[in-house]
């Protein structure tokens, strides 16, 4: 049984497209998203649509909480500034969804267990299944890691949020990130000169006969597609989020 995980969307509905393209080929058995999908890119309703449309189970993110209740839990520190501008393009994304829509995303549970077959199952959330506001990075101490997952043999915990691929070993089990499908980008670059990946990220997941194998994907997307839908959607604040992505 192959699973397809995928996390951080964040509306951009041309990335979407590629990671659909390569899931095709993949021919997995099955796809689970760890939230984020919504908030933030140029094209919410498309993405909304398309979920609904295929029916994958969707796991409560921060930023999808944030976008359907306009609530912030004050997990990561904001300033006034950046807080005003999110709050702008919220405002302009919920004008583009429906209340249908707004009913769908306040749905997506906070977890999602998936049995693999042979006493293993996939514990799906956003941070952790504590709390969607939990980061785990590839460095994060081991008994932080330990005391926000509790791992256990037989599972096999997934989260998004960090927007990076990486996988943790918790004696015989395991944690893994599947990257991020809508923007993808690396920690270790200073604030003045950030760039998003033009990929979209995930993982696949294989269980055959009680034996894993797991495989990191990145997906080429068309650049001047995404920039040519930030520029027709008339998202509040455009041009700063085109110039993540100049040469």
């Amino acid at each position: 049984m192959k699973t397809a995980i995928i996390s951080d969307i964040h509306g951009n509905g041309v990335a979407f497209e590629a990671l659909l393209a390569d899931l095709a080929e993949t021919a997995a058995d099955r796809v689970v998203c760890l939230g984020d999908a919504i908030q933030g890119g140029p094209q919410p309703a498309g993405v909304v649509a398309r979920l609904r449309e295929l029916g994958w189970p969707v796991v409560m993110g921060n930023a999808d909480d944030y976008l359907a209740t306009g609530a912030d839990s004050g997990a990561e520190p904001v300033s006034d500034e950046r807080r005003q501008k999110l709050d702008v393009v919220r405002a302009w994304q919920l004008s583009q969804l429906t209340e249908t829509d707004l009913a769908f995303i306040r749905a997506f549970p906070p977890t999602v267990t998936i049995p693999l077959g042979d006493g293993w199952q996939l514990l799906c959330c956003h941070g952790s299944p504590r709390s969607y506001d939990d980061v785990i990075l590839p460095l994060t101490p081991d008994d932080e890691v330990r005391r926000l997952l509790t791992p256990c043999e037989g599972t096999i915990t997934t989260g998004g949020h960090t927007h990076v691929q990486f996988v943790r070993h918790f004696d015989r089990t395991f944690h893994l990130n599947p990257g991020s499908v809508g923007f993808a980008y690396r920690h270790d670059q200073p604030e003045e000169a950030f760039r998003a990946d033009p990929w979209a990220e995930y993982a696949l997941l294989t269980a055959v006969g009680g034996k894993l194998s797991l495989e990191f994907r990145r997906v080429p997307f068309d650049v001047d597609r995404l920039i040519a839908a930030y520029r027709a959607s008339g998202r509040p604040f455009a041009d700063e989020a085109i110039a993540q992505y100049a040469s």
